[in-house]
């Protein structure tokens, strides 16, 4: 069911946010989780990172190979480097599409998204809750996965909320159609990053320089927190704050 983590700190390259840690980096976690809860082992169906170069919105690569067989992480990637990066890796949902255009994170304008999880019960169980966007931005998600959904969702939201509160609506909202959904969402515009902890696992590391969002730690790092779950988050270099979700559900 994916993993995913948020960088915010010094400049470093995406390669290096991608496999720093050993066995504990996002490499590893696409064949060797640690804390998976269900819904596969292997992060094998593809990957993908969002940085922000200084001034711009972010760039993003995406390959629906898994992350392990791709010559740009250590290539390409491994020359760009930035203070802020989102990335994924993907384990694919059954029924769920195998392109690029389905792996995250998603990114619109400054916003980079991430889900790890599922909908329970998708499509029909959330078919209410879509008939609320207009056609012309279901006909322009990515894909058509609960994650790009989401993402539709969410990007909506954002131009009236704020990011946590985005977040928070939306989540309620799919909680109290599909209670049984798996919901960790990771947002990030370069500067903060809000996240959820819905069934998966989540932890957090923040101190006075960095800033790291991730499904689990990936280094060895000492301060990492363990998010519990329907909890929300919001974190920055210097700043974190973990609020309960109150989802009815």
């Amino acid at each position: 069911m994916c993993r995913h983590l948020g960088y915010l700190g010094p400049s470093r390259t995406v390669a290096d946010v991608l496999t720093a840690g050993g066995e504990r980096s996002l490499l590893t976690q696409s064949w060797a989780p640690r804390e998976m809860r269900g819904g596969g082992v292997i992060n094998a169906d593809g990957f993908g990172a969002a940085w922000w170069p200084p001034g711009r919105d972010p760039v993003a690569y995406r390959n629906p190979a898994p992350v392990w067989s791709d010559p740009a992480v250590e290539g390409a990637l491994g020359e760009v480097a930035a203070p802020a990066v989102v990335a994924a890796v993907r384990s694919a949902t059954v029924g769920m599409p195998l392109t690029r255009e389905a792996c995250a994170p998603f990114t619109d304008g400054k916003w980079a998204f991430s889900h790890n999880g599922s909908i329970d019960g998708w499509p029909d169980s959330i078919a209410a809750l879509a008939e609320w966007l207009p056609a012309v931005e279901l006909l322009r998600m990515p894909a058509l996965t609960d994650s790009a959904l989401l993402w539709t969702m969410v990007r909506r939201r954002l131009d009236t909320e704020e990011p946590g509160q985005a977040l928070r609506s939306v989540l309620i909202d799919v909680l109290e159609a599909a209670p049984l959904s798996r919901l960790n969402l990771l947002l990030s515009d370069g500067t903060g990053l809000w996240a959820s902890a819905v069934y998966h696992s989540l932890s957090v590391r923040v101190d006075e320089s960095v800033a790291v969002v991730a499904s689990e730690p990936v280094d060895e790092e000492e301060g990492w927190l363990v998010v519990p779950d329907r909890h929300l988050l919001e974190a920055r270099p210097g700043h974190l704050e973990i609020t309960e979700l109150e989802a009815s559900a």
